[in-house]
């Protein structure tokens, strides 16, 4: 018997019992992992849903279970080469969920300096013989023989190879890689992928509507989580950790909500002014949104149109928490708005659908989904929306186009086919943003590695006539 057929018989039986019993972190690691593998999942909201309430009351396990779940998927490219170094057979045959439980093992043996490397390989051993016993002895064998010949693993030789051997040692996929070294050259395609695989600061907006900056440091502090004023964006704070935030009194009481600093950034870019009619066409679960109607102190008018049901009821509960009164939703797609949308309103908002690339150390999941090809399908939906966007604008009105990547194919391809598109338009210098984040070309321009925050790219246009 395979193990695939091993594991897959072993599964129903113990089916009835797994529910009876609560799961350790490792093993919930391996659940979410493979959940985010097969079922193309991300690991935010299944982290989310798996340390709420008080199923791991302990402080230590809930650290445990997101360092191994964010730190696995963040140097998965690396310790698949050690598998394969290590397995006499076809390691990319083997199944779920024995090359999770591996990545797991291996993580701890390697990348952390608090478990002691006998639980790791005893406890992931334990794993292997609850969830696919006739794996027990391959995992086992690899776990100890990566102890004893981690420093005799061969790793690609960065004069022969860059492109490989910075792919295989910061765990990115190659055709990445490659192209940043097209781009930006060896030393920083190595800092970026550092970047992308150093554990992001928490980081929140401070919501103005319900309390100010030092306000919510305070409310913070009263529940034992330090903060500190962000670098670039007045509305942001940085914690000294996030464990147990969405319990808090501050955030059940709208004070904050979790957002990079760089998606804050967007909303000082459109610069809404109270009494205004805005249009948040990509608006999602509404983070934007919401920021936009702070700055709007609740006075004015904010349509938010999404694809997605769902995303739109988590806005509606959002702004309830929030305070935020003056958004109202739309659902529909965004390339074919109502013909009433048509230069009505003072500013829109295009937070457009992309392949994600600047998210990479808040999103490390992403690195293993996109392919190459899938960026020139991302311009052509995001150019589509564009124009659809600039038709919503009134003359005299302002157009932002933003993305969480910063590849020249999303950022600057799609400015410049607007601009060839709709002559009317024309881009006005950007205002309310540090200089350090405005790039040569005028855009709104940030990097992980760099900044401290995820990667983004902004444009501001103005409608002529």
């Amino acid at each position: 018997m395979g193990f695939s057929t091993a594991c897959a018989a072993r599964k129903k039986t113990d089916m009835a019992d797994k529910r009876k019993r609560q799961k350790s972190p490792r093993e919930l690691a391996v659940e979410i992992l493979d959940r985010i593998e097969q079922k193309g999942d991300y690991a935010e909201p299944l982290l989310d849903a798996a340390l709420s309430g008080e199923g791991i009351p302990n402080p230590h396990d809930r650290g445990l279970l997101t360092e191994l779940v964010y730190g696995t998927l963040r140097m998965r490219g690396r310790m698949d080469w050690i598998i394969a170094r290590l397995y006499k057979g076809d390691a990319a045959a083997l199944e779920a969920p024995v090359p999770n439980i591996l990545r797991t093992g291996l993580y701890q043996l390697l990348f952390t300096d608090r478990i002691p490397h006998f639980a790791a390989v005893n406890e992931t051993v334990g794993i292997a013989k609850k969830e696919c016993p006739a794996a027990t002895g391959l995992v086992n064998a690899i776990l100890r023989n990566a102890l004893r010949e981690k420093e005799n693993i061969v790793w690609p030789e960065m004069a022969k190879d860059p492109g490989k051997a910075i792919a295989v040692l910061h765990s990115h996929p190659r055709w990445l890689v490659e192209r940043w070294l097209d781009r930006y050259g060896i030393d920083e395609t190595i800092a970026i992928c550092r970047g992308n695989n150093r554990m992001p600061e928490p980081v929140v907006r401070v919501n103005s509507l319900r309390a100010s900056r030092d306000e919510a440091i305070a409310a913070l502090a009263a529940e034992k989580i330090a903060a500190g004023k962000t670098r670039y964006c007045a509305d942001g704070l940085f914690l000294s950790n996030a464990v147990g935030l969405r319990e808090t009194t501050a955030f059940r009481n709208g004070l904050i909500r979790v957002q990079d600093e760089a998606s804050q950034l967007v909303a000082h870019l459109v610069h809404p002014q109270p009494g205004e009619r805005v249009l948040d066409l990509c608006a999602g679960a509404g983070g934007k949104t919401l920021h936009m109607a702070a700055l709007m102190d609740n006075q004015g008018e904010i349509t938010a149109v999404d694809l997605h049901p769902d995303k739109l009821h988590l806005l509606t509960a959002e702004s309830g928490r929030l305070g935020v009164t003056i958004a109202t939703t739309h659902a529909g797609n965004a390339a074919t708005m109502p013909e009433s949308f048509r230069g009505a309103f003072d500013r829109v908002l295009l937070d457009a659908p992309c392949s994600g690339l600047g998210t990479l150390r808040r999103n490390p999941e992403i690195r293993w989904r996109i392919v190459s090809h899938e960026l020139e399908r991302s311009m052509s939906l995001q150019k589509r929306l564009l124009r659809k966007a600039a038709d919503c604008v009134k003359p005299d009105g302002f157009l932002v186009y933003s993305v969480c990547t910063v590849t020249p194919e999303e950022n600057e391809s799609v400015v410049a086919e607007l601009l060839a598109a709709r002559p009317v338009f024309k881009r006005v210098p950007l205002e309310g943003i540090p200089s350090e984040l405005i790039d040569a070309d005028g855009f709104l321009r940030t990097f992980s590695h760099r900044h401290g925050t995820d990667g983004f790219f902004g444009a501001l246009f103005t409608r002529t006539g």
